[in-house]
């Protein structure tokens, strides 16, 4: 009972921060330093995953990130009703997520839930409080006259990624930092001039026992499953999520925002 009552009411509220330093061979020596709050799957519901995303909120600001990338599932496909049910919780999720602030902004892609359920909606629902969705495409990030891209592709289980269309703007030279919900499509990400994945998607396997692999991770989660990871020249992070999925528990995996500073690497 005991252990039942804290995966179910204090682990999925017990947030923690993560920081990562990450040296990339083309990122701008006059961007050094550079900091990226990821967050992801929120999978938003007025009684329990409301809580840690108001948390993650708060510590999210706290740090005083320069941007702030969400990788996906705001609203989650419903057990016993229609998909397109599960889209209803795309405005209230984006009435909390409007309160990130970061100067360089809060910048989108959806998931597969996202996609499953309405992704229209969901995308009106982020853009209608000026968080962009990055749609196969990649956008300029500029600080003491030095970028990098910032890119995002479409959902991978929904056959909607496209990063061919998402880079094809992006000088072959310049340091791209790419969104992409599900964390096994690096494997197929890495054939292209990209510097650094972020994804989430896996929940971390949200109930982890001591000594036992995840019991259940979902499709293209089975390789990256939490943490940071490296594919060739690609270098990835897999974020564990805020919002839990089909049960409200998480065990051995808090919530979870991570904290990335990018610097240039010294070995070229």
């Amino acid at each position: 009972m005991a252990l039942g009552g804290d995966a179910t009411l204090i682990a999925p509220n017990r947030v923690r921060v993560v920081r990562q330093d990450v040296a990339l061979a083309r990122w701008p020596l006059a961007l050094n330093g550079f900091t990226i709050a990821l967050l992801s799957d929120f999978h938003y519901d007025p009684y329990f995953s409301v809580h840690p995303i108001r948390s993650c909120i708060g510590i999210a600001n706290g740090l005083n990130p320069d941007l702030i990338a969400l990788t996906g599932d705001y609203v989650s496909v419903p057990l016993f009703e229609a998909d397109a049910k599960g889209a209803e919780s795309a405005e209230p999720c984006a009435e909390l997520l409007k309160q990130l602030r970061a100067p360089h902004g809060v910048w989108a892609v959806l998931g597969n839930h996202d996609f499953f359920t309405d992704p229209d909606r969901v995308t009106e629902a982020l853009r209608s409080v000026r968080i962009p969705v990055l749609d196969n495409r990649s956008v300029a990030i500029e600080r003491n006259g030095a970028r990098f891209w910032l890119s995002g592709v479409g959902d991978v289980i929904g056959n909607m990624a496209d990063p061919d269309r998402a880079v094809h703007n992006v000088p072959k030279d310049e340091a791209v930092v790419m969104m992409v919900h599900e964390p096994d499509y690096a494997d197929r990400v890495a054939r292209y001039s990209v510097d650094l994945q972020l994804s989430g998607h896996t929940h971390g396997g949200q109930v982890r026992l001591p000594f036992l692999p995840p019991l259940f991770l979902p499709e293209l989660a089975k390789k990256y499953v939490w943490g940071f990871y490296q594919i060739g020249s690609l270098k990835l992070y897999t974020n564990p999520g805020i919002g839990t999925v089909e049960v409200p528990v998480r065990l051995n995996c808090p919530p979870e925002v991570t904290l990335l500073t990018v610097r240039r690497s010294e070995r070229q």
